[in-house]
C-alpha cells in the first residue's frame, strides 16, 4: 500500500469525523436551545397563570365579599349582636296588648319593607350584572393579549427556526464546497505523485541504460589516482588497444629472441 494513499486516507477519515463531530455538536446546541425555550415557555405561562389567578382573587376579594351576598345575614356571625332587641321601650310598637312581640297580619310596615327589599334586589341585580360585564371585559382583553403574546411568540420562533435553517443550509453548502475542493487537490496532488514518479522512473532506467555498469564500460575499472591500478570488482576484461599492444609486445620479444 502507497503509503502518501494511506496517509490521503487517514487524513480524509480525520477530516469526516471532524465533520461528524460538528455536526453532532450543532444538533446538541440545537436541543438545547429547543430546551431553554420551551423551559421559557413554561416559566411564561405558569406566570400568566398564577397572575391571573391573582387578580381573580383580588377581584373576589373587592368585589364579591361575603357581606355583599344575599344569603349572608343567613350566615352572618355578628346576627345575633345587630338584631334588634324584641324590646326598645315601653312606646315600642311591637309590643302589643298581650305581650306577644307579633301575631301574623300586624306587619304595618309591610309596604316600605317590601319596597326597599325590591330596590335592594334591583342595585344587587345591576350591581352583579356591571360586575359581570367587567369581568368579561376583563376576561376578554386578557385573552386578547394572550392571543397577541402567542401570535408573536410564534412568529418568533418561525423566524429562528427560518435563521438556523438558512444557517444549516449555509454550512452544508460550505462543507460541500470544501469537500469538492479538496478532493480535487488530493486528485491534482495524485496526478503530480504519479507524474513524479514516471518520471523518476524512467530517469532511473534511462540511468541505468546508459550507465557503465549495463554498458560495461571499461574504463569504470581504472583507478581514480591512476591509470595502471585497475579495480578488479569493475573489470571487464581488456580493450582492443591493450591486446593489440600485448601482441606488439609479443612480437618484439619473438623478434629479440
Amino acid at each position: 500500500i502507497d503509503k502518501d494513499a494511506l496517509d490521503a486516507q487517514v487524513k480524509e477519515r480525520k477530516m469526516q469525523e471532524a465533520a461528524e463531530k460538528a455536526q453532532h455538536e450543532r444538533f446538541a446546541h440545537d436541543m438545547k436551545k429547543n430546551d431553554k425555550l420551551m423551559c421559557l415557555l413554561e416559566e411564561r405561562q405558569k406566570k400568566e397563570i398564577k397572575d391571573m389567578n391573582k387578580a381573580l382573587n383580588e377581584f373576589q376579594k373587592n368585589f364579591q365579599r361575603p357581606e355583599t351576598r344575599r344569603e349572608f345575614d343567613l350566615n352572618d356571625p355578628q346576627a345575633l349582636k345587630k338584631d334588634r332587641p324584641a324590646r326598645v321601650s315601653d312606646d315600642d310598637p311591637r309590643c302589643t296588648i298581650s305581650g306577644m312581640q307579633k301575631f301574623m297580619g300586624e306587619d304595618l310596615n309591610y309596604d316600605q319593607r317590601m319596597k326597599f327589599q325590591k330596590e335592594q334586589l334591583r342595585e344587587w341585580f345591576l350591581q352583579q350584572q356591571k360586575e359581570w360585564k367587567n369581568a368579561l371585559a376583563d376576561q376578554k382583553l386578557a385573552d386578547d393579549l394572550y392571543d397577541k403574546f402567542r401570535i408573536e411568540l410564534d412568529r418568533k420562533i418561525m423566524e429562528e427556526q427560518r435563521k438556523e435553517e438558512e444557517s444549516r443550509r449555509n454550512v452544508c453548502a460550505a462543507t460541500k464546497t470544501f469537500n469538492r475542493i479538496q478532493v480535487a487537490e488530493l486528485d491534482h496532488k495524485n496526478e503530480l505523485e504519479k507524474a513524479q514518479k514516471i518520471k523518476d522512473d524512467m530517469e532511473e532506467i534511462t540511468c541505468l541504460l546508459r550507465g557503465d555498469f549495463l554498458s560495461e564500460n571499461p574504463d569504470q575499472a581504472i583507478g581514480p589516482w591512476s591509470k595502471h591500478p585497475v579495480l578488479v570488482d569493475r573489470w571487464k576484461g581488456m580493450n582492443q588497444e591493450q591486446r593489440m599492444a600485448i601482441r606488439q609486445f609479443q612480437k618484439e620479444q619473438a623478434l629479440e629472441k
